[in-house]
């Protein structure tokens, strides 16, 4: 014990004497020379930025030394991204090429945090006022704009990602730099997060086990909270978001605060939504209530950073059934979900002279209760009580560390230490899944070897799951998984990706454990604790052709499922419901996606993007797999426009067509085609010496009667939403 106390009070000491450096210099444009104003820089892994000042001018202090990579950004303008040496012996005078296409962004989902082009996994990246701006109600509905990711949904309020065909624990959520745990092997339980306090999303897509472990077998979502003030600054937002469709609204408000070392940021939101209308009539009890608050606190010396942050939300979901009343109110009827996730997270990290440590910790508190119609007590006072059916507290830590190894030569090298902590809890007699108490452990070295025009990455990762239900067995999982990733630069306009990957996902507890009823499903489910890991092999391939007015992307993957588990019917019938079975069967899934942008000279306020996507998933019988998104084709119009009062202007006209999906497992009925038409203008203002940001959007302009594919209300034959206006206003204080 003596001997700990020694070594951590060395540490203390050691952190104030380590050298603090002190950066200047000046943004320019290359061909002008102009000085150019209010860029951002920022350093990644140090977590620390600065903005320029009218002048061009930038000065960032209390940085440690070492070899530190610094991005530079700004609209207009080509981002900039080098590798410093501190401390440095001058100012630095950097110049920026102008540039039509977006300002790339630092990509944070892979280990060693490089702007895309840099990148050997294709990742694909969209801010979250992109997504907003399309008229998203939901976060869960706003991301199906990403290429190659669609939403299976209940209603509006709840979502769950689809990767290339793939979903539920086949793709894994992190958000504030943990993996989010709550219950996502049902198919109507949502993400359970809110876009406030969201700065980006990015989305990795194929098997990401190498460095996320099981449930990463098709793809991650990872949600990048918003960063704190730069130093020794401050500032507030309001916002407010309204829906004409389902008369309703979110709105959020948010302070954040930074001096040199502390920072701080506080931010709620409120959302309330009454029954979504289509066409016709109101979807009854699609209705649903969110209330969420984040907080976080950073503390930021020369050598070493830490920040914490918490995420409560607390949502009130109506499940749809039938068409019933017709109603505008916002509080949900029978059935109902009333779901409480607590998310805490910690972020540290300790650089040394050319290396550093990277330690995440996160604890998820998820408390789902489930409510039905005949979920009524009779008091003695003769009130009734509302008891759940369903309530269970799921209780998940899970740890990641990492160590940055200094560069040698061309490598960059990073080993890892992951696992988590996860207990499942029942508090009534009726159960989807049992009592049980998950272990997980993994260990991972990745590297990433850059030569001039190629770079590979490659790396290998054990895992271990442990799973002990309660008075019933126990089961372990194990597998070793490896990646090989290549990026090819045949010159300044080609660019070719490579990338072969294994991943696995242990099998889930419903899975596991199932006997009984289904409820919505109206199935009785059997589970199999003889399952075996699924496992799998993907390839992707990547090409991009950039020239200064069109980019163009060819995506293209197979991905070989072993052990795909899935649901079958056995031919009996119990308490008056069919009797499925959880069996194993070899998988394949194979697509893409094609981009084009076009944007002519010399209307380069003018763009044109058009994309295709598809996927098709077989079982080796050559059946096909369920819930596989139809292919896709989105064209879209966008103008960019700035005048003296109006800045950042923008205007689009969107026609979105889903294709006849007839590639369907035994238990669906073919999708015929449909398109859907969007439009949207916004912009910024100048408003009491600060911005204000308006957007309007209209979706499904035509208020066509459809049903998406990857609706769960497709059997009972109800639509998606209708014609929908919104209406966004956010003011920086």
């Amino acid at each position: 014990m003596k001997s700990n106390i020694f070594w951590l009070l060395l540490l203390v000491a050691y952190l104030p004497i380590q050298s603090q450096n002190t950066i200047k210099g000046v943004i320019t444009d290359i061909n002008t020379d102009e000085v150019l104003a209010f860029a951002n820089i920022y350093f990644p892994t140090l977590e620390k930025g600065g903005i320029t000042n009218k002048n061009g001018e930038f000065t960032i202090s209390n940085l440690p030394n070492g070899n530190h990579k610094i991005i530079i950004s700004i609209i207009g303008y080509e981002t900039y991204d080098a590798i410093l040496t501190l401390p440095l012996k001058e100012s630095l005078k950097i110049a920026l090429f102008p540039s039509v296409i977006e300002m790339e962004e630092i990509i944070l989902s892979t280990p060693f945090h490089k702007l895309q082009r840099n990148n050997v996994m294709k990742v694909e990246q969209k801010k979250i006022g992109d997504l907003k701006s399309n008229g998203a109600i939901t976060l869960s509905e706003g991301i199906n704009t990403i290429s190659g990711v669609e939403t299976i949904s209940t209603g509006v309020s709840i979502g769950k990602p689809v990767i290339r065909g793939l979903s539920s624990n086949r793709v894994l959520v992190y958000a504030q730099g943990v993996r989010l745990e709550n219950q996502q092997f049902g198919a109507e339980h949502g993400l359970g997060l809110n876009d406030a306090g969201v700065e980006s999303i990015e989305v990795i897509k194929g098997p990401a086990s190498l460095l996320y472990g099981s449930d990463a077998l098709g793809g991650v979502l990872y949600i990048n909270p918003e960063r704190f003030a730069p130093s020794n600054t401050k500032s507030g937002d309001v916002s407010f978001n309204y829906f004409t469709n389902t008369q309703g609204f979110n709105t959020n408000a948010g302070y954040k605060t930074s001096t040199n070392n502390f920072k701080l940021i506080l931010r709620g939101s409120i959302t309330e939504h009454a029954d979504y209308k289509t066409k016709t009539y109101r979807v009854t009890n699609s209705r649903f209530k969110e209330q969420d608050f984040k907080a976080a606190l950073g503390y930021q010396a020369s050598n070493f950073s830490t920040e914490f942050r918490y995420n409560l939300n607390t949502s009130q979901l109506g499940i749809p059934e039938t068409i019933g009343i017709q109603s505008t109110q916002k509080n949900p009827l029978l059935p109902n979900q009333n779901i409480q996730n607590h998310l805490f997270s910690s972020k540290s990290k300790l650089f040394l002279e050319n290396s550093r440590f990277e330690l995440n910790l996160g604890y998820i508190y998820n408390n789902r209760k489930e409510f039905e119609e005949h979920d009524h007590v009779d008091q003695e006072d003769g009130d009734e009580l509302l008891e759940a059916a369903l309530h269970m507290k799921l209780k998940t830590f899970n740890y990641d560390l990492k160590y940055n190894l200094p560069k040698m030569g061309r490598f960059e090298t990073i080993v890892g230490l992951q696992g988590m902590s996860q207990t499942n809890a029942n508090y009534v007699e009726e159960q989807l899944i049992p009592d049980a108490t998950t272990n997980d452990v993994g260990l991972l070295a990745t590297s990433h070897i850059h030569f001039e025009t190629i770079d590979l990455q490659l790396g290998a990762r054990y895992d271990n799951r442990s799973i002990n239900v309660e008075n019933s067995f126990n089961k372990d999982f194990s597998s070793f998984n490896g990646a090989l990733g290549i990026k090819k630069d045949f010159n300044e306009k080609l660019t070719a990706r490579i990338n072969l990957a294994s991943g696995f996902r242990a099998p889930n507890l419903a899975e596991l454990t199932s006997d009984g009823v289904h409820e919505g499903t109206n199935r009785y489910e059997i589970g199999n604790n003889n399952l075996n890991n699924e496992q799998n092999l993907q390839i992707d391939v990547a090409i991009e052709y950039n020239i200064e007015h069109m980019e163009l992307f060819i995506n293209g993957f197979y991905n070989k499922v072993n052990s795909y588990i899935f649901l079958s019917p056995n031919g009996n019938i119990i308490d008056d419901a069919p009797v499925y079975e959880y069996i194993q069967n070899a998988a394949k899934l194979f697509g893409g996606e094609l981009g084009l942008h076009f944007h002519p000279h010399p209307l380069d306020w003018l763009h044109i993007e058009n994309t295709f996507e598809t996927v098709t998933g077989k079982l080796q019988d050559g059946s096909y797999l369920p819930l596989i998104p139809a292919n896709k084709i989105t064209n879209t119009i966008r103008v960019e426009f700035e005048k003296n009062w109006f800045k950042k202007g923008y205007a689009f006209v969107k026609l979105l067509t889903y294709l006849k999906q007839n590639n369907i497992s035994a238990f669906e009925t073919l999708t015929p085609s449909y398109s859907l038409l969007s439009t949207g203008v916004g912009g910024t203002f100048n408003v009491f010496n600060n911005t204000l940001s308006l957007s309007i959007s209209g979706n499904n302009l035509t208020n066509r009667a459809y049903v998406n594919h990857l609706s769960r209300l497709k059997p009972d034959g109800i639509y998606n939403m209708g014609r929908n206006v919104s209406f966004a206003l956010n003011y920086i204080l």
